[in-house]
């Protein structure tokens, strides 16, 4: 019999030479195998020749080595839709396996074969990590983005990695931080990622007039109206042209031209401000 490594032959297969039926012959030898009736020299001699045992391990084991080498290649096995390596549809195989029974309805097996995707890529199924394979693939970009020398600062919108837009993921992990879990926040963090920070409000700069007086705007005005307080406290009467009013710091105050200057751009002063000027007797800020 000639030595073949192939797949395994189908139960039908039949061999030209001598028409042996070469099929149904290493059905019954896998079926003595698992029975345990097979000596382990046959099984040994078998194995030389390339046979495997179960066949449905023997599928696994060739798309797993497509996983391996596509992770060899672009470092995840997040792959995108549509890709392929080997001509195996890895990103399809990725898909099945990761689904409820995927790996298998045989728990050890099952296990046995999470292992070794994990040994490919720990990361290989983001579902139970709480997260997407999108976001997998984009957080494994900016990781090797960083490894390779970039600065987190020159990563932004239109940065891309094997066609994915990391800039532009980045932008939207810091933007939507709050949303992210616990996990995300560390990994992102690890990398030296932070939020995204909420704009300061802007308070409004209100300048309180004396106890006794409204509130005025404008810090100029305010200036002026203390200075005429006191004024019209001292003298109780509005002050002319000439008028001088020395401040508690010593400073002296031309309080009658600034009043004059305040009648002269009635027409630019708020509502607060001529009010505050009727309180003191200037009758033109009425209304």
């Amino acid at each position: 019999m000639r030595r073949r490594t192939e797949t395994p032959h189908p139960y039908e297969h039949v061999e030209e030479a001598g028409a042996f039926p070469l099929g149904r012959w290493l059905s019954d030898q896998r079926r003595a195998y698992r029975a345990g009736t097979m000596t382990g020299e046959r099984a040994a001699e078998l194995e030389g020749l390339g046979i495997v045992w179960d066949t449905a391990d023997a599928g696994f084991e060739a798309n797993l080595g497509a996983a391996r080498a596509y992770y060899q290649l672009l470092g995840t096995l997040a792959a995108p839709r549509g890709a392929a390596i080997m001509d195996v549809q890895v990103e399809q195989w990725l898909t099945n396996v990761r689904r409820p029974g995927g790996l298998g309805k045989d728990p050890v097996r099952a296990e046995r074969r999470a292992a070794a995707l994990a040994a490919v890529d720990p990361d290989w199924n983001p579902a139970v990590l709480g997260w997407t394979v999108d976001w997998q693939r984009h957080y494994a970009y900016l990781a090797q983005l960083l490894a390779e020398g970039a600065h987190l600062s020159a990563i932004v919108p239109g940065v891309t990695r094997h066609g994915d837009d990391v800039g532009r993921w980045l932008t939207a992990q810091r933007r939507n931080w709050d949303r992210l879990n616990t996990e995300q926040q560390r990994r992102l963090g690890k990398l030296g990622v932070k939020p995204q920070k909420a704009p300061r409000a802007r308070k409004a700069a209100v300048k309180a007039t004396t106890a006794s007086g409204p509130r005025a705007g404008g810090e100029a005005f305010q200036k002026g109206l203390q200075a005429l307080q006191q004024y019209v406290a001292r003298e109780g009467r509005l002050p002319g042209r000439a008028g001088v009013q020395e401040m508690p710091d010593g400073d002296n105050r031309r309080v009658g031209v600034w009043l004059a200057n305040q009648k002269q751009r009635r027409d630019r002063l708020d509502q607060a401000q001529l009010a505050a000027l009727a309180e003191l007797g200037a009758d033109w800020a009425r209304p």
